[in-house]
């Protein structure tokens, strides 16, 4: 009698608990709470990813075609205009870089865009010998945008110089080579996007090791802490070395850009916690909403305001990051600190609120 009183009592409970999920209209996610994942990751996917990567494709487009001009018409006006759409399409490679999932995880496309310092060795071997396989992991640090920084500003002592170079075919070949292939695989990407991948990472709400939702946290807050926080402040800064390296900052050869890049990248963050559409002031559910769900608003606001310290931060930064770390670096070594606060509050509190768990191995000591 005793175990048929205590299955009766299990049945009764299982029942309830399902009548309570259908009434809610939201299922329990393996963490415990009700909060509907499939509707955070359908913002994401609509209203920020894939309007991100169509935009990066365009100004790649754009790129290929000013590009193509300048290789028919090599003069100084069409050195700048090259110029200025590289820059273009790399301010949008940062709201991009972070988005490892899909497609752009499976051909490692990001190795393949912006794998800084450029090896200018490979380089210059790629465009003496004319054969080369810009897709091999070989090139990766030849390939990307470092490397068109190298080949529209680095490539030789003055703007006089370098368009002489491109009076030869190997130096033409090899840029537009670089172009090309950013485009090719930015547009394979996006149509996976659009296609069918879509649908697959909406639909991965499970709280697993594989599930998009748990992989897409875990590359957020990776591409932060490397992607941003060392690759761009702390590694030039020496944080990791015994002496500063201002030559590994981003956009090393242009002179000018290095801070405008941070700038984008962590607005892009910020904007990507707090669910902000892409080019848009809407916004809909996101890790900030996550949170808040759980009653962890405290958090939500806490992230929101280590963001805002470290962006104060950057804007008192040199234009060149290079010139920062030359002149007085400990305002790169400040930026880094500020930084620093936020990785704490994504990579413990808020992992530990979502309950997922890390996913990536932490190297450098932090």
């Amino acid at each position: 009698m005793l175990k048929k009183s205590l299955r009766l009592v299990v049945m009764v409970l299982i029942i309830f608990g399902c009548s309570k999920s259908d009434e809610n209209g939201d299922e329990t996610n393996d963490n415990g709470d009700t909060y509907n994942r499939a509707i955070l990751l359908t913002n994401m996917a609509d209203n920020i990813i894939i309007p991100a990567y169509q935009d990066l494709n365009e100004k790649l487009a754009t790129l290929v075609a000013v590009k193509n001009n300048f290789l028919t018409n090599t003069n100084q006006n069409n050195l700048e205009a090259l110029r200025a759409a590289w820059f273009n399409a790399y301010e949008t490679w940062q709201y991009v870089e972070m988005f490892n999932i899909g497609k752009a995880e499976e051909i490692l496309y990001s190795f393949q865009m912006n794998v800084y310092p450029t090896n200018t060795t490979d380089i210059t071997a790629n465009i003496a010998s004319g054969d080369y396989d810009l897709s091999s992991v070989n090139n990766n640090d030849a390939v990307g945008f470092p490397a068109l920084d190298y080949m529209l500003y680095g490539i030789a002592n003055d703007d006089a110089s370098l368009l002489n170079l491109y009076a030869n075919a190997n130096h033409q070949n090899y840029l537009s080579d670089l172009v090309d292939q950013m485009q090719r695989l930015t547009n394979s990407v996006l149509e996976d996007w659009t296609n069918a991948y879509r649908a697959t990472f909406i639909s991965s709400t499970e709280n697993t090791a594989s599930s998009a939702l748990n992989k897409f946290v875990n590359d957020f807050i990776f591409y932060y802490e490397k992607g941003l926080r060392a690759n761009k402040i702390g590694i030039p800064a020496g944080v990791f070395s015994t002496m500063p390296l201002p030559d590994k900052v981003e956009g090393f050869y242009s002179k000018a850009h290095s801070k405008a890049l941070i700038s984008i990248s962590i607005q892009a963050v910020q904007d990507l916690f707090n669910g902000k559409s892409y080019g848009s002031s809407a916004t809909g559910e996101s890790f900030k909403s996550y949170l808040q769900f759980l009653d962890r608003n405290d958090l939500a606001l806490l992230i929101n305001e280590r963001l805002d310290a470290a962006k104060q931060n950057i804007q008192g930064l040199d234009n060149s990051l290079y010139n920062q770390v030359i002149t007085d670096n400990s305002k790169m070594t400040e930026t880094y600190d500020a930084l620093q606060l936020a990785v704490v509050s994504f990579k413990v509190d808020m992992l530990q609120a979502f309950n997922i768990s890390i996913d990536f191995v932490d190297a450098d000591g932090d």
